[in-house]
């Protein structure tokens, strides 16, 4: 036993003293001085690109605006506002008004009175173009009314009364059935017998199938026979 641990020993000492002779002898190689200088010598190369570094922080910049400055720039949708506005810029008309440039020409066209001889005529036919048409008023419950009166009167045979009560019905409400018709009863009663033939026609135009259009038709039978009998006898 004694004779392995001693051989284990010795084997320990050659193995240490081998790797301390290899390695002065790396040390003692030129290579190894080389290698040293080597990398000396060209840290000073690398060095450059670390002093190059702000022109490489700086191309960044140049590039945005570049991209900045092909971007369309978006339009200023704010309200106009006076003291942006540049008085040199709005010219000498300031007090024109910029209607001037739409107005509408009202002279006669060339060759008017050739090409509409009787434009003239058919102005006058339908009146004054210049006046002013009437106005009545409105009031459907003051028509009621008035014909209501005109009944009250009709009824005692007070026919003038009536009448005037009717045609102030049909001034509050021109055309109603009712009040024509009714008119029309009191004026043939007045024997005017060409004022209600207008009166019972004027009630068929409004209402043709009204509750008084078969009264109406006899009416206008019984006024126009009348003359054709009188001029018999």
């Amino acid at each position: 036993m004694r004779s392995v641990f001693s051989w284990l020993r010795l084997m320990c000492l050659l193995v240490g003293c081998s790797a301390v002779v290899w390695a002065q002898s790396s040390n003692s190689q030129p290579g190894g001085s080389g290698s040293g200088q080597s990398q000396s010598s060209s840290s000073p190369a690398t060095s450059p690109p670390s002093n190059a570094s702000p022109a490489s922080s700086q191309a960044p910049d140049s590039s945005s605006a570049g991209s900045t400055a092909g971007k369309p720039q978006r339009p200023d949708l704010s309200p106009p506002r006076s003291d942006r506005v540049n008085a040199a810029d709005l010219g000498t008309d300031l007090g024109e008004s910029s209607s001037k440039e739409t107005q509408i020409d009202l002279n006669e066209p060339e060759n008017d009175a050739r090409a509409h001889p009787r434009s003239a005529e058919a102005v006058a036919a339908a009146g004054d173009v210049n006046s002013v048409a009437e106005f009545h008023p409105w009031n459907p419950h003051k028509a009621a009314k008035d014909v209501e009166v005109g009944d009250y009167y009709f009824k005692r045979k007070n026919f003038k009364a009536a009448e005037d009560r009717y045609r102030e019905a049909l001034y509050y409400k021109e055309n109603d059935a009712e009040a024509t018709f009714h008119l029309a009863v009191c004026l043939q009663k007045m024997e005017r017998p060409g004022e209600a033939l207008a009166e019972y026609e004027s009630y068929l135009k409004i209402l043709p199938s009204g509750p008084h259009a078969k009264d109406a038709h006899l009416a206008i039978d019984d006024l126009t026979q009348a003359p054709k009998a009188r001029r018999a006898k």
